[in-house]
């Protein structure tokens, strides 16, 4: 495991102990080639979703980094952070310089993937490709209870009055899993200004720029809104077969094969 400090120091007196720079950590597998960078969604951690994957024969050997953003797995949550999708991308800065990684492959899923869009699109020398799994491109998702359902609540009934517990209950075991052990402050601020989005939009950022970029859609999942105009930009959007928005779990094979850009197979693009 590694860190990285990001973000304003703790509050607290001058030379004291409490005035400290939080960490942000990631976990980190040696091999060739550039970099390539693992991005969660909301309410989960790099690891338990992409291990797997890295390891399969398509990605193995590979310099990968499993980073955990601000409030999340085994980073810390600092109460005074905005975790916002700007305050993400800059913390997984950090992560990359510390790393000494430039020009990156990015594979973000769902609110990871908006991190990574807003990452290339502040750093364009850390991230050479992005691969965005769902996601978020647009603020104000459809209410559920992922970000909107989360940000429905006012922070402090989410934090104490029962909000994150009946999250919890309605999400399941597999994203339960990795959302109990996030902060809910952080849980919550980061589905908040998820559903805020950025400015400009996740969207325009990702079709103005001229890197190669893939999305990805889940075959049991609703198609892409916007997905000519994403081609049309050279966004090559990828539907991943017998998957829904956890594709990594429900289709190993078929994520791995689409992120190494082989395996024809076992992903298609209709038109």
């Amino acid at each position: 495991m590694r860190q990285t400090e990001f973000g304003p120091a703790a509050q607290g007196a001058a030379g004291t102990a409490e005035e400290r720079r939080p960490f942000i950590r990631w976990t980190e597998a040696a091999g060739n080639g550039p970099a390539r960078v693992y991005l969660h969604g909301l309410g989960s951690a790099s690891g338990p979703y992409f291990a797997h994957v890295a390891a399969h024969p398509a990605l193995a050997g590979r310099h990968s980094l499993f980073v955990d953003l601000p409030g999340f797995g085994i980073s810390d949550r600092p109460a005074d952070f905005g975790y916002s999708l700007e305050e993400h991308a800059d913390a997984v800065a950090a992560v990359l310089e510390a790393a000494g990684v430039s020009g990156a492959e990015v594979v973000g899923h769902s609110m990871g993937g908006a991190v990574a869009i807003v990452l290339a699109h502040r750093r364009p020398d850390l991230v050479a490709r992005l691969v965005l799994a769902e996601a978020n491109l647009d603020p104000n998702p459809p209410v559920g209870a992922g970000s909107s359902g989360i940000a429905r609540y006012e922070e402090r009934e989410f934090v104490d009055g029962g909000g994150f517990a009946a999250v919890l209950e309605r999400v399941g075991p597999i994203w339960g899993a990795t959302m109990r052990l996030a902060d809910p402050v952080a849980l919550h601020r980061t589905a908040t200004r998820l559903a805020r989005g950025s400015e400009p939009t996740m969207r325009t950022m990702l079709l103005a720029m001229d890197i190669p970029r893939t999305f990805l859609v889940g075959e049991l999942s609703p198609d892409v809104d916007g997905r000519a105009e994403l081609v049309a930009a050279g966004v090559g959007v990828e539907t991943v077969a017998a998957a829904g928005h956890n594709m990594m779990f429900d289709n190993p094979e078929a994520f791995a094969a689409v992120i190494a850009g082989a395996g024809s197979a076992a992903v298609s693009s209709p038109a």
